[in-house]
């Protein structure tokens, strides 16, 4: 299977909730530090309304895995950056409220 690419750093293998979508253009446009971000399986959840809501969960590899919650499910995003959590959290939290 090809793996489609935007913009050279957003992996699409799967569908992307579309409040995260415009988040993740946004985080990418103001953050050029990070390589790539690749949004991964999406699960229908009841906890997921309002505004998209991203939680930095575990180390990866070369990166972080996230959480983010929108439409009524979650998706996961791997996210590969030399970035700490604190900091990625907030960048990814500055990227959800720009669109309020």
């Amino acid at each position: 299977m090809k793996l489609r690419k935007l913009d050279g750093r957003l992996k699409i293998e799967h569908s992307i909730l579309d409040g995260v979508r415009a988040m993740l253009h946004r985080f990418l446009a103001d953050n050029p530090e990070v390589r790539s971000v690749v949004p991964g399986v999406i699960k229908v959840v009841r906890d997921a309304r309002g505004p998209v809501k991203v939680r930095v969960t575990v180390p990866t590899a070369n990166g972080w895995k996230a959480i983010a919650l929108s439409d009524g499910a979650r998706q996961e995003l791997f996210i590969s950056t030399a970035l700490g959590r604190e900091e990625l959290e907030e960048r990814l939290k500055k990227a959800a409220t720009e669109a309020l």
